[in-house]
C-alpha cells in the first residue's frame, strides 16, 4: 500500500509536470498538437509507428516523447512515407495498472497487439517500428512478445524510454532480437530500476527523439 501511494502521488505530480503549462522545452506546436495520431486508418506507408504514450497522459501519443520521435522519423525518412499510430482503445494510460504483474493491464496489450496484426495485414508491405514510454513501454513489450511468428518478423526495432519492465526483461524484449531494441534509461529515472517511483528525471525524454528516430530509421534501411 506505501509503494502504492507513493506511485499514486508521483504520477500525480508528473502529471503536472507535464501539463501544458510545463510543456518540454522547444516542443514546436506541430508537435504538441499531435497528441493523437491515427495515420493506421488512412493510406498504407512505407513504414508504420505504432507508439503507446505513459501514464496520464492525453491523446493516443501523450505529450513528452510519443509526438516528437514521430516527427523526427518522418524527416529522416518523408513525411509522405512515415505512418504514426497511436495506442488508444482499451489502453487509458492509468495509474493503478503499472502495479500489475506485467506493469500493465490485459485490455491494453491486446489493443497494442491489434495494432501491430493490423499494420501487418492491411500494409503487408510496410515496415513496422515500434515504440513505448513508462507504462507504455510494458504494453508494446507485452504486445511483441504476443505475436505471431509472421507479424513478429515485420517489427524491425523497438525504442523505450523509461522502460518500466527494464529490470525484469534485461533491457530486451524476450524472444525479440535484442539488436533491434534500445532503451533510454536517464540517470536518475528509478523507473528503470524496477520501482514505481517516478522522479523528474522520468519526463525528460523528449530530448533522446532524434537519436530513437535515427536508430528507428538505420534498422529500416538495413532491412
Amino acid at each position: 500500500m506505501v509503494m502504492l501511494h507513493s506511485l499514486l502521488v508521483s504520477a500525480l505530480a508528473a502529471l503536472a509536470a507535464a501539463s501544458p503549462v510545463a510543456e518540454p522545452a522547444g516542443q514546436s506546436l506541430a508537435t504538441r498538437q499531435l497528441m493523437s495520431s491515427d495515420d493506421l486508418n488512412g493510406a498504407c506507408k512505407d513504414v508504420t509507428l505504432i507508439f503507446a504514450r505513459g501514464s496520464t497522459e492525453m491523446g493516443n501519443m501523450g505529450a513528452i516523447i510519443g509526438p516528437p520521435l514521430c516527427s523526427e522519423l518522418k524527416k529522416k525518412l518523408g513525411s509522405d512515407k512515415v505512418a504514426c499510430q497511436g495506442v488508444g482503445g482499451m489502453y487509458t494510460g492509468g495509474l493503478i495498472q503499472n502495479a500489475l504483474p506485467k506493469n500493465t493491464d490485459p485490455g491494453a496489450i491486446s489493443t497494442a497487439k491489434s495494432l501491430f496484426e493490423k499494420a501487418s495485414t492491411k500494409c503487408p508491405n510496410t515496415q513496422i517500428v515500434a515504440g513505448g514510454y513508462s507504462q507504455g513501454s510494458a504494453v508494446i513489450d507485452n504486445a511483441v512478445q504476443e505475436l505471431s511468428a509472421e507479424a513478429k518478423a515485420k517489427v524491425k526495432g523497438v525504442v523505450f524510454f523509461g522502460f518500466t519492465r527494464n529490470l525484469q526483461d534485461k533491457g530486451q524484449i524476450p524472444n525479440y532480437p535484442k539488436d533491434n531494441v534500445k532503451v533510454f534509461c536517464a540517470m536518475g529515472d528509478l523507473v528503470c530500476d524496477g520501482t514505481l517511483i517516478v522522479t523528474a528525471t522520468h519526463l525528460t525524454y523528449g530530448i533522446n527523439a532524434p537519436e530513437a528516430a535515427s536508430f528507428l530509421a538505420s534498422k529500416v534501411q538495413a532491412a
